[in-house]
């Protein structure tokens, strides 16, 4: 079966970088990635890096032909300086633009990171955001759509995002994971790791469809991807 080419865009993220990791070293997945500045690469990568303003992302897209595209572009409300509108052009804006080129170069997978409690009635202008464009994306016809929606992302920024308030919920994370059951086990926090083997599995789906994926959903599919890439191992060290 030949290689899924597989584009991530906003890999300077929490889960743009654990993407790239858990790539490393595995073969179904050729990976690129598109970032506004440089990054250094994680050991042992074997992949395409492209640097450039959102301008040409379109351009990008549309010359590599990708099976897949991974959106995993995001700001907060205080990286934004609190203002609705520099809110908006990330997480609202950006996202379209590039599901608009995605949908233009006729590329049939697209994957987005959205957020748990997302819901465009929602009186928190985030999850609302978020929610708008999960509605929006819905509407664009992809042949396939996966929407994640992680609950808290449990893994180590860069020091320039450094997020107090987040690191303190992570730290508590597992206490209150234990205490989230029925409906609300899907609020419980995953890993940026989980995150990127969900990206990974579902970037090899051929069925088509339009999909939402909560807690239980992202980690059944993040053990199959541990399941597949062990028997991938395992086969690879018996050819030796």
């Amino acid at each position: 079966m030949s290689k899924r080419r597989v584009l991530v865009i906003g890999a300077t993220g929490l889960i743009g970088r654990a993407v790239m990791q858990c790539a490393v070293g595995y073969e179904p997945v050729h990976l690129a990635a598109i970032a506004r500045r440089r990054i250094e690469l994680p050991m042992g990568a074997r992949m395409e890096m492209f640097v450039a303003d959102s301008a040409h992302w379109a351009d990008i897209i549309e010359s590599l032909q990708p099976d897949a595209v991974v959106c995993a572009l995001g700001t907060t409300w205080a990286k934004s300086g609190e203002d609705e509108d520099a809110f908006r052009a990330v997480d609202e804006k950006l996202v379209l633009q590039v599901a608009q080129a995605t949908k233009d170069a006729g590329i049939r997978q697209f994957i987005c990171v959205s957020a748990i409690g997302a819901g465009r009635q929602s009186k928190h202008l985030y999850m609302r955001v978020k929610g708008e464009v999960e509605d929006t994306l819905q509407k664009m016809r992809f042949t396939r759509l996966d929407i994640l929606r992680p609950g808290l992302l449990r893994g180590t920024r860069d020091d320039a995002d450094p997020r107090p308030r987040e690191r303190l919920a992570i730290t508590l994370s597992p206490l209150i994971d234990l205490l989230l059951h029925g409906s609300y086990r899907r609020y419980r926090s995953i890993s940026d790791k989980r995150m990127a083997q969900v990206i990974l599995e579902l970037a090899q789906e051929r069925a088509g469809g339009r999909f939402v994926h909560e807690y239980d959903s992202l980690m059944r599919i993040a053990r199959r991807f541990e399941r597949d890439r062990a028997e991938r191992d395992g086969a690879g060290h018996g050819q030796r």
